[in-house]
């Protein structure tokens, strides 16, 4: 990988999974023929090293360059990779509770070591850092996928993982904008509705995303923000401006998963409805080669601002320098830990 030029045509406007450990012929002519920006791993793609290098290098030959090839590598419940691949980790909440002060080393190094495994599987983007902010209440299924509940914890942590993924020539994509923590219901099922004041959303949420508008990947969340849309984030021309103009986030912006059940229509519908919106890809991840097919035919290719976008956040994409894995992995054990173990 890399450096790998991209092709002069247009990106199609979507980051898509596949269905299986393998590619079928069909889904080599449909990515061929769609140009997608990138292309999105799950477990159900994952058997052997060998296995997944061979995927990875069929999924940019279907597309006819170098495309990027995302994954969401969390650790905890949330990681594709796991043993004897990857190294497991505990969930980042309770990671970032056991290193206390030295959380923001940790984390680095934790994410550097994860890199480093992508890398090798030719997977080069991560889906985080997450800066969502934790309450006493969110959801289960986010928590302990968390940093912390207070914004100096989120932000220094969310800082730490993003440049442990850029030193491991890895993009860090940042979710979920513009702040999913006070969600009470998993938007994978239905569509959490956020009733805090603009002011307290502001303060913190919303804070917490701020100082990462020079990054060059975020994802929207799946919610609705009622002091400022009936709309979900994701199809909201109103959220999509806020992130824009107000957070100041001025890398691409992808969708999150458009099949999650939070939007409601079609798929397509809501593929059209994100565009509009605003975001500059559409994120399908379930490898559904029907519904594929319908949501290209909606989306078509990005928008001049999009395909800049798209550009500018390539043009992270740098090599990893040569690392001391073993010195990584022996730090991360000397770092001192907060309380029982």
């Amino acid at each position: 990988m890399y450096p790998g030029d991209h092709p002069v045509s247009r990106f199609g406007a979507a980051i898509l999974g596949c269905k299986a450990l393998r590619l079928s012929g069909a889904e080599r002519r449909f990515f061929r023929d769609a140009n997608p920006f990138g292309f999105i791993l799950f477990a159900r793609n994952i058997e052997t090293g060998d296995q997944l290098r061979a995927l990875t290098g069929d999924l940019r030959d279907a597309a006819g360059w170098d495309a990027p090839i995302f994954i969401d590598q969390e650790g905890g419940r949330v990681q594709r990779l796991r043993p004897p691949l990857a190294r497991d980790w505990l969930p980042p909440l309770d990671f970032v509770a056991r290193f206390g002060a030295q959380a923001g080393r940790a984390m680095y190094l934790r994410y550097r070591l994860i890199s480093a495994e992508l890398w090798s599987f030719g997977i080069d983007g991560n889906c985080a850092p997450m800066l969502d902010v934790a309450r006493a209440d969110t959801h289960r299924f986010l928590r302990n996928r968390c940093y912390g509940d207070d914004l100096e914890t989120v932000v220094g942590v969310g800082r730490a993982v993003a440049q442990g993924c850029l030193d491991g020539g890895v993009l860090p994509v940042v979710k979920h904008m513009p702040g999913h923590g006070l969600a009470q219901l998993d938007s994978h099922l239905e569509l959490p509705r956020i009733h805090e004041p603009r002011d307290a959303l502001e303060a913190l949420d919303f804070a917490a995303f701020r100082p990462f508008g020079d990054l060059p990947l975020g994802m929207t969340a799946h919610l609705v923000y009622d002091a400022f849309d009936r709309q979900p984030a994701t199809i909201s021309p109103l959220m999509m401006r806020y992130i824009r103009e107000d957070l100041g986030f001025e890398g691409f912006i992808m969708t999150d998963d458009v099949s999650m059940e939070a939007l409601s229509g079609t798929v397509p519908e809501r593929a059209a409805a994100s565009i509009a919106a605003g975001c500059d890809a559409v994120l399908h991840c379930n490898g559904d080669m029907s519904e594929m097919l319908a949501l290209m035919r909606r989306v078509g290719d990005m928008s001049d601002a999009a395909q800049t976008r798209a550009e500018a956040a390539l043009a992270w994409r740098v090599a990893p320098e040569a690392v001391d894995i073993a010195a990584l992995e022996a730090e991360l054990e000397a770092l001192p830990v907060t309380g029982d173990d």
